[in-house]
């Protein structure tokens, strides 16, 4: 009650206080545990500690999975701190508790159009995600105009904001000539390639018998599926300069890279017959 008492005073310094020395007591009873952590998550929020508040909120959810308050608040938290995919997740978990929610339903509206808005503003060009249908044909790969590929992706890795307001996606490689990949699931769109190349290539990889796959000796390349044509990219670009290509094109949420050997007898096969953009 004294918590109650300074949160409506809009004292929230102290309210925090009171609900913490509240859920000291150990109380065995999980939903008044569930009441003081969704509290003083209210509190740390008008404080402006939004970390804090989401902490609260995730404990307060999972003491009472089916508390709306505490759902609103986590999703409140993800907004302030721009995690526009958590936010909609956790709008989509309340909405499922009460699809008449009006908080959550305007909510997950604001944070869709967010989302959107932060590529828009870089210019990079979203293709629709595909059916489920087609996921499940091409393995979340938006159905990649290359044979004989299978990725093990099933990270659920998204596109996320940082705390510096800098996106970080995942990103797939692709290589060709052994039917390999890797991926990164937070690849920061600051990042140079050729940094990742020298983490990722640091050993050569155990399908890499002729020891080929060094990072000097690698280019790289993307697809225009649209006008079937591959462009050259520089290794020394980072992600973010690449996406904005004009016709750079991120399908099902995830950029991808092609990387073969130069001047390799397989990529100079690879590339017979196509329109090949080189820088």
């Amino acid at each position: 009650n004294e918590g109650n008492e300074y949160f409506r005073e809009r004292d929230y310094k102290r309210a925090v206080i009171a609900y913490t020395e509240g859920l000291k007591k150990n109380c065995e009873d999980p939903e008044l545990n569930a009441v003081l952590h969704t509290n003083r998550g209210a509190a740390q929020f008008y404080l402006g500690n939004y970390r804090s508040a989401l902490n609260d909120a995730i404990q307060a959810k999972k003491l009472k999975p089916t508390h709306l308050k505490a759902i609103i608040r986590g999703a409140l938290c993800h907004m302030e701190l721009k995690n526009f995919s958590e936010a909609i997740a956790w709008c989509e978990e309340g909405l499922r508790i009460d699809s008449k929610e009006k908080k959550l339903v305007e909510m997950r509206a604001k944070a869709d159009k967010l989302k959107v808005n932060i590529k828009a503003e870089r210019n990079i060009k979203l293709v629709l995600e595909p059916s489920n249908e087609e996921e499940e044909i091409s393995d979340g790969l938006a159905e990649l105009s290359l044979d004989g590929f299978h990725s093990d992706n099933a990270t659920g890795a998204k596109v996320h904001l940082d705390a510096d307001g800098n996106l970080n996606w995942p990103v797939l490689f692709l290589y060709p000539e052994h039917e390999q990949t890797d991926f990164i699931a937070a690849f920061h769109e600051n990042s140079r390639f050729i940094d990742h190349l020298m983490v990722m290539f640091a050993e050569l990889p155990p399908w890499d018998l002729e020891r080929k796959y060094l990072p000097s000796n690698l280019e790289l390349y993307f697809e225009d599926e649209e006008r079937a044509e591959m462009y050259e990219l520089n290794p020394e670009h980072t992600l973010l300069q690449v996406l904005q290509h004009q016709r750079y094109f991120v399908k099902a949420g995830t950029p991808t890279v092609l990387a073969f050997v130069k001047r390799s007898p397989f990529s100079k096969k690879y590339f017979s017959g196509k329109n090949v953009h080189r820088l």
